[in-house]
Order: C-alpha cells, then structure tokens, then sequence
C-alpha cells in the first residue's frame, strides 16, 4: 500500500513540507497581525496620554511660575504700602504733637496780652482820671505835669496797641494752623484709608494665589507621576513595537511573497490551487 500511495504521490512528502510551511508563514502573519494591532492601539494611546500630559505639566509650570511672581509682586507692593501707611502715622503723630505745642503756646500768649491790655487800660484809666483832675488845677507845675503825663500815656496807649494786635495776630494764627492741621490730617485719614484698603485687598488676593499654587503644586505632581508612568510604558512598549529593522508593511510583502512562492511551487507538484 505504501508502495502503490508513493507511486500515486511521489512528491507528497514534499508537499506536505510546503504546505506546513505555508500555514506557519500563515500562523506567523496572523500573529504579527495581532501583534501589530496590539502596538498601534497601545502606541496611540501612550502617545495621546504622553502628549496631554506633557501639554499639561507645561502649563501647570507656567501657571505657578506666573503665580509665584505675582505673588512676589504683591508682597513688594504690600510692603511699600505698609511702610507708606508707618510714615503716615508718624507724620500726623508728628504734626499733632506739633500742633498740640504750638496750640498750648498761642492760647498762653493770648492770655497773657489780654492780662496785659487788661493791665495797661487799667493803668490808662488810672492815669486818665488822674490828669483830668490835675488839669483843673491852679499849679506852676501843671503844664509840665500835664505834657509828661500825655507823654505817659501815650506810650501806654502804644503798648495796649501791641499787645491787643499781639493777641489778634497770634489768634489768627492759631486759627490758620489749626485750620492747615485739620486738612493734613482729613487728607492723611483718606489716604491711609485707601492704602489700607489695597493692602487687604492685596494681602486676600496673595493669600488666595497662596492656595491656588499649592492646589496647581499637587496637581503638577500628580500629573508629573502620570507622564512619568506613561513614559515608562513607552519605554517597555518600544523594543516590540518600535526598535525594528524591518518595517512591518516590509515582512508583510516579503511574507506574502514566500507564501505565493510556496503555492505557486504546491501548484507545479500538484496541479492544483490550494486553498
């Protein structure tokens, strides 16, 4: 029998090398299909992933860099301002200690030239009714005394005349201060009332970006980990899906056309295509 199947199919040994050939290039083509499948969706998907999380590790970094020099911006400017609002107080506390003794030395100067006008118009009154009555009288003496006592007089009636523009000027005077007093402070109130203002608007906003950088911090890590992870995986992914010689589409021609030749040599044996 095997006498007469060898007659009948002398080259069936060899056809069945070349078939199972066949199927093993077939297998192999199948395998690699898989494969290939398996590296285009996983490579696509690490390249998305590394791509957005790249993407996204930059403007995270942008956004604290921006953040930390605005901050550093509002502390210098909260610092000027607090030093603003320190010579602020300094100066109303300065101008009102000033004003305080120029306000006690005014009100002792004006009481004491209205004592003195005071004084000096009794003394003209004593002396007024004292030469009024000598004037009556029949003396050698009283030309004389009666032209020194107008002499008299006279120069108390000057003095009288200084102290009373003494006391005006010097009320005036308090009157302009204290007038000049109460603008510098109104305008110093307004203006520390401002800088105050912007130093707690500044000092929230700060402490605002202070939470927002640490939220944009972790976030950084956490998406630093996950570009690193898929950067790992690109590595692990890369000796069977990228380091080749040959190209896929290259062992894909070349196998089909050992398995073409495998058929065509099947077909010179057997006469027959082969499904």
């Amino acid at each position: 029998m095997l006498a007469i199947r060898a007659s009948e199919d002398p080259f069936g040994k060899v056809k069945k090398m070349i078939q199972d050939m066949v199927y093993k290039l077939m297998e192999e083509a199948n395998a690699e299909a898989e494969q290939k499948g398996f590296c285009d969706a996983e490579m696509g998907k690490n390249k998305m992933t590394r791509d957005a999380k790249g993407t996204a590790v930059e403007e995270l970094t942008a956004s604290i860099d921006e953040m930390n020099a605005h901050m550093t911006k509002l502390g210098g400017k909260i610092g000027e301002l607090s030093a603003q609002l320190a010579e602020l107080d300094a100066a109303v506390s300065e101008a009102t200690n000033i004003r305080q003794e120029e306000k006690t030395k005014n009100a002792e100067t004006i009481t004491e030239a209205k004592a003195a006008s005071t004084a000096v118009e009794q003394a003209l009154g004593v002396l007024q009714d004292f030469y009024e009555k000598a004037a009556g009288a029949v003396l050698l003496q009283a030309p004389v005394q009666a032209s020194a006592g107008g002499g008299v007089i006279g120069m108390l009636e000057v003095i009288l005349s200084d102290f009373e523009r003494l006391a005006a000027n010097t009320k005036a005077a308090e009157d302009s201060a204290q007038k000049e007093y109460e603008t510098f402070t109104t305008e110093s109130s307004q203006d520390k009332a401002v800088k105050e203002m912007q130093v707690k608007n500044m000092t929230e906003e700060k402490a605002q970006l202070d939470v927002d950088n640490a939220n944009a911090q972790k976030d950084l890590e956490s998406t630093q980990s996950e570009l690193d992870a898929a950067l790992e995986y690109y590595e692990k992914l890369k000796p069977q899906c990228v380091q080749e010689v040959e190209s896929y589409e290259d062992r894909v021609a070349r196998r089909k056309e050992e398995i073409e030749s495998l058929k065509d040599a099947l077909k010179i044996l057997d006469d027959q295509p082969i499904s």
